[in-house]
């Protein structure tokens, strides 16, 4: 009779198996998890997720008219845009007036908001390194000595050293998501490191260009006043000599004691302006006084019409160029506010996966001995291997909330970019109406002030030939004044122009170098 066959026992599976078959399930759910409908949400493209934020593909018709050539067709997507329409990177320069290179080098170099923009952008990269630093297992070495003694036996010495290391795999994602999340923080920190040095470089051109207009007013103020004086001189010897009457004295009297009045309102905000030029390049309000006051005195002469029309800095004649609508993308706050979308898009995944387990490894590995020197030879070693599961099972929906929390931020920043772009719009088209409007304005003036000069010469010659009344020569001096003042202010106006119309495309920034422009002369 053959002996029973009895069933074999299956071996019982070891603790490791039961953690590579736990490991496995989760990596199974993980894979669930994430093509869920939040985190399909959270990859979808930039266009996508602002598709009302999507800029035009031209101009409008009032703004597209300033523009000196008609604009290359483009595209009406942000996805695919042209680099080669972008504003110089050295704008500036094209002014030809050294001072002011030299003032906007000033302020890229050591304005203070430049250097809290910089210092922001090396904690946002500190940041971004410390959530790289979780993705990788973390390791730390310990040292202890004890000794100790209980009632009366002898004391006793213990030393111990050893390596403990964790690792959590990232299986949801989380901790890359928080990553990208940094990463798009240190991109949107360059990006406004680029807004703040496009703004201030602007700001310190249109400064100028304002300084420069103020000190020509003041020239033509002073011009028209010593114009005046003499018009009263010869007004007071005509009424000695019983040819005009004291009211003819007395309007003379008047119209100079009104052209003195301006002169101390102009130097008012050209002392302001010199100040505003100080601080914007890291200094004292009152350390750009004497080399700026001094310039003006040196280059601007009354005696000299051409050295008073050319004091503020004229642009190149190139310098408005044809563009696309669509290059408003190379401007740095527009970059910006993509860069935060997209954190906050990684915001929402990152939320999303801390509502799933998360799988821990750990382990440690430590010698013990009775002296310090065994611990190189004979001591004890103690090794464990640790493997952890967490799920959240009840959180009173705290979870979910901050899911919602970072949900409504995508939503913020979605907001946020279409006013970004929105903003961007307004800023270039009110520098394209503005840039059309002046050029028309100015040529206008020029006529008159013209023609104002030449009238206001013929009638101080017929007034002391005695052919017209005193009253024509006030009211020729009055237009001669105010339209050589208009002069001046709009000239400076349509340099200022320019200025912002390559700010609002830009400053020169583009998205391959998300720096400031350049500084070098």
């Amino acid at each position: 009779m053959p002996p029973l066959s009895l069933p074999r026992r299956r071996p019982a599976l070891r603790p490791a198996c039961w953690a590579l078959t736990a490991l496995a399930a989760l990596a199974l759910s993980g894979c669930a998890a994430l093509t869920s409908p939040t985190r399909e949400a959270a990859s979808a493209p930039l266009n996508a997720a602002t598709p009302n934020a999507i800029i035009p593909a031209d101009w409008s018709a009032q703004a597209a008219s300033a523009l000196p050539a008609p604009a290359a067709p483009a595209s009406s997507s942000i996805s695919a845009l042209p680099t080669s329409a972008a504003a110089p990177s050295d704008w500036w320069q094209r002014f030809n007036d050294p001072q002011l290179t030299a003032l906007v080098t000033q302020t890229l170099q050591a304005n203070t908001d430049i250097a809290a923009a910089q210092a922001a952008l090396q904690q946002a990269r500190a940041q971004r390194d410390v959530s790289a630093a979780g993705l990788s297992p973390s390791v730390n070495a310990s040292a202890s000595a004890q000794r100790s003694k209980s009632g009366g036996s002898s004391a006793s010495n213990s030393f111990q050293a050893g390596f403990d290391a964790s690792w959590e795999p990232d299986l949801f994602g989380g901790k890359r998501s928080a990553f990208r999340a940094s990463e798009a923080d240190v991109n949107a920190s360059a990006t406004n490191l680029a807004t703040v040095q496009v703004s201030l470089a602007a700001e310190a051109a249109v400064n100028y260009i304002a300084l420069r207009g103020l000190q020509a007013r003041l020239v033509i103020a002073r011009s028209s006043l010593a114009t005046q004086l003499e018009t009263l001189q010869i007004t007071r010897w005509r009424a000695q000599a019983g040819l005009a009457s004291s009211l003819d004295v007395e309007q003379a009297v008047a119209a100079s004691e009104q052209t003195s009045a301006q002169i101390p309102a102009l130097q008012t905000s050209l002392a302001q302006a010199i100040s505003s030029l100080a601080v914007l390049t890291g200094q004292s309000p009152g350390a750009l006084q004497a080399s700026l006051a001094a310039n003006s005195a040196n280059s601007i002469s009354p005696a000299n019409p051409a050295a008073v029309a050319s004091a503020v800095p004229q642009p190149a004649g190139d310098l408005a160029l044809a563009f696309p609508a669509d290059t408003l993308r190379q401007r740095p706050d527009v970059r910006g506010a993509e860069h935060r979308v997209s954190a906050a898009l990684a915001r929402v995944a990152q939320a999303d996966a801390a509502r799933y387990p998360s799988f821990s490894l750990s382990g440690s590995l430590g010698l013990k001995a009775l002296t310090l020197g065994g611990l190189s030879g004979g001591a004890s070693v103690a090794s464990a291997l640790l493997a952890g599961l967490s799920a959240p099972l009840f959180d009173g929906g705290a979870d979910r909330a901050q899911l919602r929390v970072q949900q409504a931020a995508l939503e913020q920043a979605r907001l946020a970019y279409r006013g970004v772009v929105h903003a961007a719009l307004k800023d270039v088209e009110d520098a394209l109406i503005a840039l059309r409007n002046d050029r028309e304005r100015l040529l206008r003036l020029q006529n008159a002030a013209s023609a104002a000069a030449n009238a206001e010469l013929l009638a101080r010659q017929r007034y002391s030939s005695g052919l017209i009344d005193f009253r024509d020569v006030l009211d020729t001096q009055r237009t001669l004044l105010s339209t050589q003042d208009s002069v001046a202010s709009t000239r400076a106006s349509l340099s200022a122009d320019h200025v912002r119309l390559y700010k609002a495309l830009g400053g020169g920034w583009t998205p391959e170098a998300p720096g400031a422009p350049s500084a070098t002369p």
